[in-house]
């Protein structure tokens, strides 16, 4: 009969091969990505129906509510490991320098900010603050904690990517009005989070 030395020893070498490089965390992640890929492609597309119904402002508060708050609640109401490692993961950021603090909320917030003064330029500064907020996130936190979170620099350089593609088919493809600009910059979003939390689900 095995002592309880030994069990530990085993059951720990299984943990181990199962989750050599902080692979938990990332099928976390990707299932988190994956929710708010549903969540804004959700979204995106009964806000486009409100509109083209030209039903009541408020509608719009209900589809956000609806889109983000049934995903979010069922993935994360039935898992609070999932909350706890979200947790872990973004507790790294506290040992970053101050500089790569204030680059990393420059990254995030900036563009958004910039849509105050651009509305014109949503649809491109929502996939910029996405795309430049993973992807830095993605550099500090290989930078300063190690971690290798491609699931997240797959989101920021897709996002990125899919700015040409929104210029391209706003100018030269076919005239699109605001709204369906917004809803395909909202759409590309969903696609980038959808293909890094595939990407965090799948990889070993």
């Amino acid at each position: 009969m095995r002592s309880k030395k030994h069990i530990i020893v085993y059951y720990s070498l299984i943990v181990l091969q199962r989750d050599p490089q902080g692979n938990e965390a990332q099928r976390v992640f990707g299932i988190l990505f994956i929710t708010i890929s549903i969540a804004v492609g959700a979204a995106a597309i009964l806000s486009q129906i409100v509109f083209i119904n030209k039903e009541p402002f408020y509608y719009y508060a209900i589809v956000l509510v609806l889109s983000f708050g049934i995903p979010f609640g069922t993935i994360f109401g039935k898992s609070r490991k999932l909350i706890s490692s979200i947790g872990d993961r973004m507790k790294h950021s506290a040992n970053w320098s101050a500089g790569a603090k204030i680059l990393n909320g420059i990254c995030w917030a900036g563009p958004f900010a910039a849509i105050a003064v651009f509305p014109s330029l949503y649809q491109y500064l929502i996939l910029l603050g996405i795309g430049l907020g993973n992807f830095s996130t993605y550099l500090l936190m290989k930078r300063y904690s190690g971690l290798d979170n491609r699931e997240q620099m797959i989101v920021g350089l897709v996002s990125l990517t899919a700015i040409p593609i929104v210029a391209e088919i706003n100018t030269t493809l076919f005239i699109v009005n605001q709204n369906i600009a917004i809803m395909l910059s909202r759409i590309l979003i969903s696609i980038a989070y959808g293909m890094g939390g595939l990407y965090g689900i799948i990889t070993k």
